[in-house]
């Protein structure tokens, strides 16, 4: 038998029989894995005459990217939002019940807090790799309290704040410190916005535009400003005008900087959007569809009153509404559902129904030389489905941390 050993002495694991999502496309060619990293076998045969020590037998299944949430407020009981003792115990607890939907990465997200909150948590939640123990964090999403009071939606009015007084000062009085941060969601018409949003971008915090009364225009600078993303596309936004579409305009502006993509989060849970807008949004600009969960604490709860933050909610079948309202205020939906629900609203096929979870959240975040694909040399997070794409099990690095 040839040395398998002249690059390294860890063991190389080949998954067999299975169908492997790469170049927009399902194709069944073996994945090969090292020191939780996808290898390339041409490479490995003839450079360094080498061969699996394990071979797993796939059953069939598809394998595909993990999936990466980037709006994810808490879930089975744990609230984000809430300065707790044990913050970062929270935060691993849902990392931990995340992988059985197939979660590899997420960025725990809080909603509009008061400071001595954002204090308390922040230090308490750190970029982190994944394992057994749960999804890896791949930075905090804070959406709020920079945002519109008349699209506020669930977050709670007297804890909103604006840039006036000290603009980029002002936001870092309120969050206390940038580190570990990812994602900031804010109003870009609010004074001073634009600039924060410059200040942000140049320090390689991915800027969302959401919670907003913003027209075209003043998206489209806010984008030349260095904004990304849109945080959940249709909701908490003005509604589309033909004669101002407002945020939604963006998905096919051609005003916006020469290779810049605008991203957008959809909640595709069935509820927060109709189906027909849906495909809308997909069908214009289907490169920046973003899969986002959204989900509350009550994730994985009984029905009844939970929290969220600040506000009381209450879970009423699928829906979750701030108690005693109809106002919605997150999904109770986890991230494989929302893929099915993707799939079958969409009509898309279901190699972009899994990009839309995996390689767009990734591109996003800045981080899809090493997430959201299956390229070589990426890292080894992927997921098991079966052909109606429920998750079967669920790896990081490699090693499997999930099984049905």
């Amino acid at each position: 038998m040839p040395s398998n050993k002249s690059v390294s002495d860890a063991p190389i694991t080949q998954f067999m029989n299975c169908r492997i999502l790469k170049e927009q496309e399902l194709q069944s060619e073996d994945l090969w894995v090292r020191e939780g990293t996808i290898l390339n076998p041409e490479k490995l045969f003839f450079d360094e005459k080498g061969y699996a020590d394990t071979q797993i037998d796939c059953q069939g299944s598809i394998i595909a990217p993990g999936f990466i949430d980037v709006q994810i407020n808490g879930g089975y009981g744990i609230d984000f939002s809430l300065a707790t003792d044990d913050v970062k115990g929270g935060v691993t607890l849902v990392a931990k019940k995340i992988l059985a939907h197939g979660v590899t990465s997420f960025c725990p997200t809080l909603v509009t807090s008061p400071p001595h909150i954002y204090h308390k948590v922040l230090p308490g939640i750190s970029v982190q790799n994944g394992g057994a123990e749960g999804a890896g964090v791949l930075g905090v999403h804070l959406e709020g309290p920079f945002i519109s009071r008349e699209k506020k939606g669930a977050h709670p009015e007297q804890c909103l704040r604006s840039f006036q007084a000290g603009g980029f000062q002002d936001l870092l009085d309120t969050y206390g410190s940038l580190d570990n941060v990812a994602l900031v969601t804010l109003a870009p018409e609010l004074p001073r916005g634009q600039e924060v949003i410059r200040e942000l971008a140049r320090r390689g915090v991915t800027v969302s535009l959401g919670h907003s009364v913003s027209d075209l225009s003043q998206a489209e600078e806010a984008v030349q400003q260095g904004a990304t993303f849109i945080t959940h596309l249709f909701n908490a936004m003005l509604p589309f005008h033909h004669r101002d579409p407002g945020i939604v305009g963006l998905l096919t502006s051609d005003q916006l900087p020469p290779g810049r993509s605008v991203y957008y989060g959809m909640i595709a849970d069935g509820i927060h959007t109709n189906p027909a807008a849906l495909r809308i949004a997909h069908r214009a600009h289907p490169t920046g569809l973003v899969l986002v969960t959204d989900a509350i604490p009550a994730m994985g709860l009984p029905p009844g009153k939970h929290t969220l933050g600040q506000q009381v909610i209450e879970i009423q079948g699928l829906n979750a509404y701030v108690a005693g309202t109809k106002t919605l205020c997150g999904s109770i939906a986890t991230m494989d559902m929302c893929v099915r629900h993707f799939l079958q609203a969409s009509g898309c096929t279901v190699e972009a129904a899994l990009e839309a979870a995996s390689l767009h959240p990734a591109q996003l975040l800045g981080v899809s030389d090493r997430k959201g694909t299956l390229h070589y040399g990426s890292d080894a997070d992927f997921v098991f489905l079966d052909d109606s794409l429920n998750v079967r099990a669920t790896y990081i690095a490699g090693e499997q941390v999930w099984k049905k």
